[in-house]
Parts: C-alpha cells; sequence; structure tokens
C-alpha cells in the first residue's frame, strides 16, 4: 500500500489466496483502502520473456479489470523475493525459514518493492 502522496510503499498483511475469491478479497481491500490503482506483480523470466506464470497473470488481471474501474497494472517482479529476504534478514527476521506459515511476510515485502518500483518510475 502507498501513503496517499504516492510516495512510499509499505508492506500490509498478505491476501491468503484462496482461489475463486481472489479477485474479490483484492478489490475489496481496494476499495476499503482508497486504491487508486492495483498493482500486479508480473513474473516476467529472467530473460524478460513470459512464461506461463506471466500467462496467468493476465488471465488474473483481465479478471480484476472486469470487477473494477481502478487502473490494474502488471508490474515486473524479478528479483523481489531475494530482495524482500534481504531485507527481512537486515530486520533481524529469518526468511529461508519463512516458506511455511510466515510466507506472507516475504509475499507482502516484495509485495512493497513492487509497488516501490512501480513509484519509482514516475
Amino acid at each position: 500500500m502507498s501513503d496517499p502522496t504516492g510516495t512510499i510503499a509499505t508492506p500490509i498483511e498478505a491476501i491468503k489466496s484462496v482461489g475463486s475469491q481472489d479477485v474479490a478479497n483484492i478489490t475489496q481491500v481496494a476499495t476499503e483502502n482508497e486504491a487508486k490503482g492495483i498493482i500486479v506483480g508480473f513474473p516476467l523470466s529472467l530473460d524478460g520473456s513470459q512464461g506461463p506464470a506471466a500467462r496467468k497473470v493476465n488471465a488474473f488481471c483481465a479478471r480484476l479489470r472486469k470487477e473494477t474501474d481502478l487502473p490494474v497494472i502488471a508490474w515486473d517482479e524479478r528479483m523481489t523475493t531475494v530482495e524482500a529476504q534481504s531485507l527481512l534478514r537486515q530486520a533481524g527476521k529469518s526468511p529461508s525459514r519463512a516458506r511455511g506459515a510466515d510466507r506472507g511476510k516475504i509475499d507482502s515485502a516484495s509485495a512493497a518493492i513492487i509497488l516501490d518500483s512501480y513509484i519509482q518510475s514516475f
């Protein structure tokens, strides 16, 4: 989530994926927080090509666009998990063990990095 000025990205609690309700859950969080847009991590391959995961994200973004009037933007997420793990280690956390129940912390930190990258592109 960004601050009201759109300058600083801050992690929020990860939205648990539940399949068919994901679009509704995301649009609800966006509405509750008066979002001006939704940035979705776009999993490009390291060489910049689109693989199966990127095609799934494209389809997900299309479903989101049908359910909201907000702009939905797919944004390059390459290396954000590695960066998030590094930042969590610097903060005294142990993200290498956070693959299970604490996976949401890495996902939230990664999402903030993606949003920050988008904000900084302007």
